[in-house]
């Protein structure tokens, strides 16, 4: 239980340290609304779940054994990405604001949010890597204290990003009202969006 503290400690550090989750949050809110950052936030931090859970069981193993698995995965979650980015690009219509929102576009942010975090290889490496330093390898139960582990960063997780798609919302919703300045986030959205990723597409050791 000592280590619970550290963990915490560590665990914020890295959440709030800014990567391609925490641009695509801030940029589905600029561009899309309030709603759709909150919903995007809310299913990236869902994501954290599954890599908890693939860490837990063991098969996270494969993304760091095997080249073939992890740049399959790699490869999928940048084109996903890329795709997104293309289509915010496009769609003229994407800083049009509804105050009453969407229930289908809502539950696609969450869909888009929790596969683009599911398809990033490195964020399960980096739970099969950062997990097991807080856990005890020789206890019977190091699966369960695992996914314990797991459920802490989740919740630190979901307060930290909700509360950064909320206000990013915001933002997007003040700036939207000029025409010109929507269209240069809806821009540079899209092209933020393209070069994460890109960036994940890059040939590096894992």
């Amino acid at each position: 239980m000592e280590s619970i503290p550290l963990f915490i400690a560590a665990s914020m550090a890295l959440i709030i340290t800014p990567g391609p989750d925490i641009f695509y949050v801030l940029t589905r809110g600029i561009a899309d609304g309030r709603g759709a950052g909150v919903m995007s936030a809310a299913g990236i931090t869902s994501g954290i779940l599954v890599h908890t859970l693939a860490a837990s069981l063991g098969l996270a193993v494969l993304l760091k054994t095997s080249l073939y698995a992890f740049w399959t995965l790699k490869v999928f979650g940048g084109l996903y990405i890329i795709y997104l980015g293309f289509q915010m690009i496009r769609d003229k219509k994407a800083l049009e604001f509804s105050p009453l929102g969407n229930s289908l576009n809502l539950k696609k942010c969450f869909a888009q949010g929790f596969l683009c975090n599911v398809l990033n290889p490195k964020v399960a490496v980096f739970f099969l890597a950062f997990l097991p330093q807080f856990a005890r390898m020789d206890s019977p139960h190091h699966s369960l204290y695992l996914i314990g582990l797991g459920l802490i960063y989740y919740l630190l997780s979901i307060v930290f990003m909700v509360t950064l798609g909320f206000f990013s919302g915001w933002i997007g919703v003040r700036l939207s009202q000029s025409r010109f300045v929507a269209g240069k986030i809806r821009l540079g959205s899209g092209t933020v969006l393209v070069l994460l990723g890109l960036s994940l597409l890059v040939p590096q050791r894992h």
